[in-house]
């Protein structure tokens, strides 16, 4: 490889870990249009253990504005441990830890979760876009919170099968 091809190689994996981060931080701060504009235009794959597979962005988006952008919805979505491995110039795979975290207010839960990432990215038109992102859940705890605010746990260990 070349020293211009190593340079592009380190420019590339900068810009899918930026790419990533985007995407958790749009997550955070409720702004599907981010969201969206991390997400391949025409084929995107989004399918997240507990949710229904998603074979386009704009479907995925519509859910995520209504569950995730919910008054008294408060998310963190923390990724680490990136692993991108190059397929070629135009194509690449990714492997996250997420550790996520929500408040609910109407349902009164704490919600903590272990989620592995699976991701492909491409490249075009110049950038990088998540063409297909894939998770499963390794971990789960939950907490409802009474009225007077003591927290108890109702789920520990395995997540249930579905959210919402």
């Amino acid at each position: 490889m070349t020293l211009e091809e190593r340079l592009q190689r380190l420019e590339d994996d900068r810009s899918i870990r930026d790419l990533k981060a985007r995407y958790l931080r749009a997550c955070d701060t409720k702004d599907p249009a981010t969201v969206r504009d991390c997400l391949l235009p025409e084929g995107a794959v989004i399918a997240y253990d507990g949710f229904p597979p998603f074979a386009d962005r704009d479907a995925f988006v519509a859910i995520y504005a209504e569950m995730g952008c919910a008054p008294g919805i408060f998310d963190i979505h923390h990724g680490a441990n990136g692993v991108i491995t190059f397929d070629g110039d135009s194509r690449a795979t990714g492997q996250w830890s997420l550790l996520f975290h929500n408040i609910n207010l109407a349902s009164r839960t704490l919600t903590q979760m272990g989620v592995e990432y699976d991701d492909v990215y491409v490249k075009q038109g110049g950038r990088w876009w998540i063409a297909e992102t894939r998770s499963r859940r390794l971990s789960c705890l939950i907490h409802s919170v009474d009225g007077e605010g003591r927290p108890a746990v109702t789920v520990m260990g395995e997540a249930p099968a579905t959210f919402g």
